[in-house]
């Protein structure tokens, strides 16, 4: 069974498409079957104000905000966007925010929206101000730098009051909508899959003449290192054009001197790492085993910061070219984790991506701060990640499972992380050609 990183993503509404890239450039064609989020994946910028609000408080004015409802087919409402509160003023601007088409009104332009504006108070029974009806096809009437304003009504008030106008108006000051690119988009676009292996050679791994060694090299069976490499890297190796792949070691001593090091070419060719296909990687990890002595201690910081140097300069052509994704596979407990947190935290600023497989039965529950699931990861001073960048899955988990399941899991979360980091700079695809003009434009 074959899994493609468009499978990958399968956990989400997706609808699938079959594209073929044909040849260019004397280079064989690619077959890429792809699942695209369904719906409107672009999003929109919204600046909201307002003026003359009904003062609700005795002792100074009110303190506003503004929440904003997507009025669904069933009746019920969902909150899309709740703005900052502006203490004491009638006339605030709220800042500017942004949310997709899709959470806005699931793509229909004229759906209904109900917006009310609320008087905060501190005991959580804020007082309604007013609130007004809208739909997406009004406030793109702020495209062209027009103001578009509505009533804020309070309906109480216009049965009770015969006078009454308003409780004041809402003003939309920017509305701009942004194109959100696909991962497919990026990759039809030309841009290739950069990966790189490092595998773990400390000691704890034992010893790899002894078949309980989790580096042991049977004549028949390969091992979890094996297993977990190829399965990952024959999905990864479908785009990438040139099939050559960095692989390298930490945790060993080394020829010729056997100093400890955490970044060296398995190849041991530091000038060129590079191996042809996965299974040129296999050949040199199979043939850098014997000239090695296992050691330690587990310090992943120094590939992760190697990696992260190349997609620095790719970073700096503010082109969607290379994506770089590091494959790390390692039987234990890491041993420099802050210097780890540091370096993940810097590389998630990068075109790059963090995949960590645990080989073996050792307590993976560090790797698992690392992933970022379950909370921010931060740097040891305290700087948040810009992005999850990091996959840690334990191979133990999928030791009965197919190659193309482990995969699935190893993979989930690229295909986001490439769109999160290449949308959030504003980059889009280099080159979309037929594919682009073929997409379907919402209204």
């Amino acid at each position: 069974m074959e899994c493609t990183l468009g499978q990958i993503i399968s956990q989400r509404k997706l609808s699938k498409s079959l594209l073929k890239q044909g040849n260019t450039a004397g280079k064989s064609s690619i077959t890429v079957i792809a699942e695209e989020l369904s719906g409107n994946d672009d999003y929109v910028e919204l600046t909201f104000s307002a003026r003359k609000l009904d003062d609700k408080d005795f002792f100074s004015k009110s303190d506003p905000f503004l929440e904003i409802f997507r009025m669904n087919d069933d009746g019920t409402q969902q909150l899309v966007h709740r703005t900052e509160v502006i203490m004491n003023n009638l006339n605030p601007m709220w800042k500017t925010f942004k949310v997709s088409v899709n959470s806005l009104c699931s793509g229909d332009h004229d759906r209904k929206l109900k917006s009310i504006v609320w008087d905060w108070d501190s005991n959580g029974k804020h007082d309604f101000i007013g609130e007004f009806t809208s739909t997406f096809a009004e406030m793109r009437g702020a495209m062209d730098g027009r103001q578009v304003q509505w009533e804020c009504i309070n309906h109480k008030y216009k049965m009770k009051k015969k006078n009454y106008k308003n409780s004041g108006i809402v003003i939309l000051n920017l509305c701009k909508i942004h194109k959100m690119h696909s991962f497919l988009d990026y990759i039809m676009g030309g841009c290739q899959i950069q990966f790189t292996v490092a595998i773990d050679f400390t000691a704890s791994n034992g010893d790899p003449r002894n078949s309980c060694s989790l580096h042991y090299i049977h004549p028949y069976q390969p091992n979890e290192y094996l297993k977990a490499l190829v399965a990952v890297g024959e999905i990864c190796q479908d785009y990438d054009s040139d099939k050559m792949f960095p692989a390298f070691g930490f945790g060993a001593r080394i020829p010729p001197d056997f100093k400890v090091s955490h970044d060296f070419a398995i190849n041991f060719n530091e000038d060129n790492p590079e191996c042809a296909g996965i299974q040129g990687v296999v050949e040199a990890y199979q043939k850098c085993l014997p000239k090695i002595q296992l050691y330690g201690p587990t310090n992943i910081a120094p590939i992760i910061q190697k990696v992260a140097s190349s997609a620095s300069e790719e970073m700096h052509t503010k082109e969607a070219t290379q994506y770089f994704i590091l494959l790390i596979l390692t039987d234990g407990v890491i041993t420099d984790m802050a210097d780890t947190r540091d370096a993940i935290v810097h590389a998630s600023h990068l075109p790059m991506s963090v995949i960590i497989v645990g080989v073996g039965n050792a307590d993976f529950s560090d790797m698992q701060m690392l992933d970022g699931d379950d909370g921010i990861l931060r740097s040891p001073k305290g700087e948040p990640v810009l992005r999850d960048i990091v996959q840690f899955v334990p191979f133990r988990n999928f030791k009965h499972a197919s190659p193309a399941a482990l995969a699935k899991s190893v993979l989930a979360e690229v295909p986001n992380q490439v769109v999160d980091y290449y949308n959030g700079k504003s980059i889009p695809p280099k080159c979309l050609s037929d594919y682009e003009s073929s997409r379907t434009v919402g209204p």
